[in-house]
């Protein structure tokens, strides 16, 4: 494997000192040895102070202080969704990589606005999750492609759970344009079939809003109603490229519990359990030949204690050695169509064929060391 001993250093910034920032990019980042976290930003410039002198990161300063910094490379955008494209943009403009937390776009247009730009100024476009990257979907990826299960003719899988209300401190973005069960946390279960099957063909489904506010009981924000703008249950229907058949039901409208999987594939010689991908670990359990009883398979990846951070690793090391990365705009794009052909779908009661593609990322050596990435 190639050594990564000798890459350039690369220093970047954060724009959006939130919680995914503190508890998951910012340590995680700073377990790669050639990445150098340089300033942090925020709409509030304070929050940016407090949270630089919380974090030890050199500077927080505002957004356009940031931007203006020649020695940052690639800024990380942890904004709320619905300015992730607008955020991409000024970033791009400003002559710097982007890698920013998902969905990539409110819909097609605004996402593909990012790719054209990107492309013009010759800069390099990165989007989580990656924890596609992480010990589950790896070890899943290589028992596919040794044909544990033989090929894939159909799948399944859920998210299914009450909302944000109850927990979140400031939950209203996820019932806003860009929130909604499917743009939250549809991206970790359609990147992790992207992983493993590559890229879908067409998209039907069926979506509905059940309630049309909600109450906050959280804190700070309790007793606040919140509208609903966005469907919070919805039904999906793709076909991949490959020819498996797969529904992904994503739900806020689930107050009970539920004994449904993350996600099972199906193939000619048996079935597979995916553990979660909105994390790095978990069971992975197999059913061969028509025997009714699962049997727990051995974990073999990296990243078994998170990922976060693995997919902006990549992008540096791939801007320093020109090469492809996996967390890319081509993926990310394309899970952007497949979300916004889903709710047309759903409005007009029709299958909605894709005008995207992307290539099945690189798999993750099974050798490679915790907390490195492949040169």
């Amino acid at each position: 494997m190639p050594s990564i001993a000798n890459v350039k250093p690369m220093k970047i910034g954060v724009i959006g000192c939130g919680d995914i920032a503190r508890k998951a990019y910012v340590p995680a980042c700073r377990r790669f040895p050639f990445l150098e976290i340089a300033a942090c930003a925020d709409l509030d410039v304070a929050r940016a102070q407090s949270f630089a002198s919380e974090l030890s990161i050199p500077r927080g300063c505002s957004v356009d202080e940031l931007l203006a910094d020649p020695s940052i490379e690639l800024v990380l955008n942890l904004t709320v969704p619905k300015a992730h494209a607008q955020v991409a943009t000024r970033i791009l403009n400003a002559g710097k990589h982007v890698y920013g937390e998902k969905p990539f776009a409110l819909n097609r247009a605004e996402g593909q606005a990012v790719v054209d730009l990107a492309r013009k100024r010759g800069l390099t476009v990165g989007c989580a999750p990656d924890t596609v990257l992480g010990c589950g979907v790896q070890t899943c990826r290589k028992y596919l492609d040794d044909g544990l299960i033989g090929t894939v003719v159909a799948g399944s899988g859920f998210m299914l759970c009450g909302g944000h209300e109850t927990w979140h401190p400031s939950p209203e973005f996820y019932y806003e344009v860009g929130g909604g069960p499917l743009y939250d946390m549809g991206p970790y279960y359609l990147h992790a079939l992207i992983t493993l099957l590559g890229p879908v063909k067409r998209v039907s489904g069926a979506a509905r809003i059940t309630h049309p506010t909600r109450t906050i009981t959280s804190k700070p924000k309790h007793g606040k109603v919140v509208q609903v703008e966005v469907p919070t249950h919805v039904v999906t229907v793709m076909e991949f490229v490959q020819g498996a058949i797969f529904t992904l039901t994503t739900s806020f409208d689930v107050r009970g519990g539920h004994t449904m999987p993350n996600i099972e594939l199906y193939g000619t010689d048996g079935s597979m359990q995916v553990p979660d991908p909105n994390g790095t670990n978990g069971s992975i359990r197999i059913s061969r030949h028509r025997v009714h009883d699962w049997v727990e398979y051995a974990r073999t990846h990296p990243y078994r204690d998170g990922s976060r951070g693995v997919g902006v690793a990549d992008q540096a090391v791939a801007i320093r050695n020109k090469r492809a990365f996996r967390c890319n705009d081509a993926v990310a794009m394309h899970a952007t169509e497949v979300f916004d052909a889903v709710h047309e779908a759903a409005r007009s009661g029709r299958y909605v064929e894709l005008t995207t593609t992307c290539e099945r990322p690189a798999a993750i050596d099974p050798a490679q060391p915790d907390w490195t990435i492949d040169a």
